[in-house]
């Protein structure tokens, strides 16, 4: 038995692959170690470091800059799977006046760094004689990158729908919007959702970049936390404790896509019932 990209993997294979992953764990383990050991070593667990997180200023700062965190990739996601939606129609469209401009689009703000497209959105409009605010040009980067890749994905996952989905619709007479709203598009979203979350959740951790900018988000408050003399200047445990966070909050976006995938893939429950058994007799009967 085959799979679609490679042979499935004999007994040998299975089991150089089980020594590799126990070697890669320990490993693991073992680099994890040696970091906390140098954190400790360097007294980044000493309590005068960690001591600021008890106050409640502090707590309500990182929870401001957690909120413009979610705030900022709430606003961009919307925009960049709206924004990808449409790129995707364009580069799907039968006309060429329609994919053309959507092509040169696509690949363009795919090939330019994210935070080349945010220090554009901030510093243009600053040259030009209008002040901005850093919100704004944080979300119009993320969704003018994350846009261009969410275009892709949607495309991919529209193309990778059997042909003849499309052919039997169009063969009932459906018109093309008909076919992609009703046919496509429902049997996409099942195979497109892992790759729509994972570049969500690249997304969310691109916030970050708007601390270069002075946007008062997350890793903001987190430098501003770490740089306090009285305390040791604890950069560490304050990047520590926003990594906490983040991975927090991927994580649950990651167990949110895999239980709303695994609820698509099951459909809808069978209902069991229990028949009778025939007997011989009523079958000849029954003849």
């Amino acid at each position: 038995m085959t799979n679609v990209l490679y042979d499935l993997p004999g007994p040998k294979a299975r089991l150089r692959y089980r020594i590799i992953g126990i070697l890669s764990a320990v490993g693991i383990v073992a680099l994890l170690a040696y970091i906390g050991w140098r954190f400790y070593d360097t007294g980044q667990f000493e309590p005068i470091r960690w001591q600021q997180f008890q106050y409640a200023q502090i707590q309500r700062d990182l929870l401001d800059g957690y909120l413009t965190t979610l705030s900022a990739a709430g606003t961009a996601a919307v925009l960049a799977i709206a924004l990808g939606a449409l790129l995707a129609t364009g580069r799907l469209s039968d006309h060429a006046v329609f994919r053309a401009p959507t092509t040169g689009f696509v690949e363009l703000f795919r090939a330019i760094p994210l935070l080349i497209l945010i220090f554009f959105a901030y510093y243009g409009p600053i040259q030009l004689g209008y002040k901005v605010g850093p919100f704004w040009p944080l979300v119009v980067g993320l969704t003018l990158y994350n846009g261009a890749v969410l275009s892709e994905i949607f495309r991919a996952g529209i193309i990778s729908v059997a042909r003849g989905q499309s052919e039997a619709a169009y063969a009932l007479g459906m018109r093309k919007s008909q076919v992609m709203i009703s046919i496509l598009l429902p049997q996409a979203v099942r195979a497109m959702l892992p790759a729509i979350v994972s570049q969500l959740v690249v997304l969310l951790k691109d916030t970050a970049l708007g601390f270069i900018i002075q946007l008062p988000e997350l890793l903001y408050y987190g430098k501003q936390i770490g740089g306090r003399l009285p305390f040791g200047f604890p950069y560490v445990p304050s990047y520590l404790v926003v990594a906490v966070v983040y991975i927090g909050t991927c994580g649950l976006l990651s167990w949110f896509a895999f239980w709303l995938q695994r609820r698509l893939m099951g459909g809808p429950k069978q209902v069991k019932t229990t028949a009778k058994p025939v007997k011989l007799t009523d079958v000849g009967q029954a003849v």
